[in-house]
């Protein structure tokens, strides 16, 4: 927004043309050269922008596409989704190979009746229900990170837009202290005017000098902010760094009616992902401790070998000897039970607990964020309707009068000069109100958990 009394630059408060026109004048040879200095800047840089504007929208589609966090937590999750399968699955069989009852003195297969080549597979069996609970605590796990990857989607959409909206507010202040300038400039031609005439003081061309080089300061400092801003949304949506950021010259300025604090809350405790992430955390620990109290009972493990053996059985039998089948069952004994078992158990337990408390903690965490945006966004936009139909237009009127007063010497200098500044501070809060509803709002969809917030 710009406090332009003498163009028609399309803001909201410049309907009004000034009626004044000041008689042109050579500048101060030194704010010449500070403005060529300036606008030489801005110049290089407008010609290294891209043509295409980047919306909103636009930057949060790039972010959602490109960026490489988030698809790191997608990727996560599709490894993770790979997972159920293998833990709920039997053991992998065992197959081996045995010589048996070599005589180590000839190694001759035929010297004893008990020699032979033994060929088996045994396989392990967990007790009944161990692998189901194993892969549903696995399938939770990646349910688990799967809402993770929403919530990042969120989080990450919140940034965009509160980096987006920090652009947006620089460079209307850029455009607000640009015809703040051309405004002291005409200051500095009518103070040099009735200096020469004798009708005024050398120390208003001075002073209206002085407050130039501070708008000259105030716009080096907007503009290596502005460059850090965008690189911070460059790297959201993966871009080089050096890549320029050209947004739309005018956005929309009409704020929305949030719907009520209460059903806000409502929402985010069926919408949230975090919250989904934490109670599906509580899920998985109760199904861990269900396993950890399956392992009370035994394993088993089942084998099966085929001997084969040469030779022949000694007289009067005097035939060939057969070859050899066994059956093998082994338990597992859980034999250290108060050691191992008990305190798995007791471990598990409080890890239960532990994910109970961390699911009302975050749930307190984020009706407190809901809280806290819904303020910050009621404070900014009842600021941005104040400055846009009170503040600004009153400071305006201010200016203008002031001005016309200064001209027939019954206003000071001074006086004048201050007012103007006055209304650049105004006009520059009345775009940071904006931008503060704006990522007030950005917060609040985030910590809901959706876009519509509103009535």
């Amino acid at each position: 927004m710009v406090s332009s009394l003498f163009g028609k630059n399309a803001t909201p408060f410049n309907k009004i043309r000034a009626e004044i026109r000041f008689s042109s004048k050579t500048k101060a040879r030194w704010v010449l050269a500070a403005v060529s200095f300036i606008l030489g800047l801005s110049s290089s840089c407008a010609s290294s922008e891209s043509l295409s504007l980047l919306t909103e929208r636009s930057a949060i589609e790039a972010s959602i596409r490109s960026n490489p966090n988030l698809a790191e937590i997608r990727e996560r999750y599709l490894a993770l989704l790979e997972i159920p399968s293998q833990v709920g699955t039997l053991p992998d069989p065992v197959i081996s190979f045995n010589a048996m009852n070599l005589p180590v003195d000839s190694f001759d297969r035929d010297q004893e009746g008990m020699t032979q080549l033994q060929l088996g597979i045994s396989q392990t069996f967990p007790f009944p229900g161990k692998l189901a609970l194993k892969q549903e605590a696995a399938r939770y796990d990646a349910v688990a990170v799967g809402h993770s990857v929403e919530e990042a989607r969120l989080n990450l959409i919140a940034q965009v837009r509160t980096r987006w909206w920090n652009l947006h507010y620089i460079d209307r202040a850029l455009e607000t202290i640009n015809a703040n300038k051309a405004l002291l400039n005409q200051f500095i031609t009518v103070a040099e005017t009735k200096y020469e005439t004798g009708k005024g003081l050398q120390q208003d061309v001075l002073l209206a000098q002085l407050e130039l080089s501070r708008l000259l300061d105030r716009e080096i400092h907007l503009q290596s902010l502005r460059r850090q801003q965008a690189i911070s949304l460059n790297v959201l949506m993966d871009r080089s760094t050096q890549t320029a950021i050209t947004l739309p010259t005018s956005e929309a300025t009409s704020l929305p009616v949030l719907i009520d604090e209460s059903a806000l809350f409502e929402r985010a405790t069926l919408l949230k992902p975090r919250l989904k992430q934490m109670a599906t955390r509580v899920d998985a620990a109760n199904t861990r401790l269900d396993l950890a109290k399956r392992d009370y009972y035994p394993d088993f493990q089942l084998g099966i070998a085929y001997g084969d053996r040469v030779g022949d059985n000694p007289a009067p039998m005097s035939d060939s000897r057969s070859d050899i089948f066994s059956v093998m069952l082994g338990v597992k004994i859980p034999l250290y039970v108060a050691r191992k078992q008990s305190r798995a158990v007791e471990q598990k337990a409080r890890e239960l607990q532990r994910s109970r408390y961390a699911l009302i903690d975050e749930r307190n965490q984020i009706m407190a964020s809901i809280s806290s945006a819904v303020t910050d966004y009621d404070r900014a936009s009842k600021q941005f309707v104040l400055y846009g139909s009170g503040i600004v237009p009153q400071a305006q009127q201010t200016v203008r009068s002031m001005l016309a007063g200064y001209q027939v010497s019954e206003v000071d200098f001074l006086n004048l000069v201050r007012s103007q500044m006055t209304l650049l501070n105004y006009e520059l809060q009345y775009w940071k109100s904006l931008t503060d509803a704006n990522e007030a709002l950005a917060r609040l969809k985030a910590a809901v958990g959706e876009e519509s917030v509103y009535e």
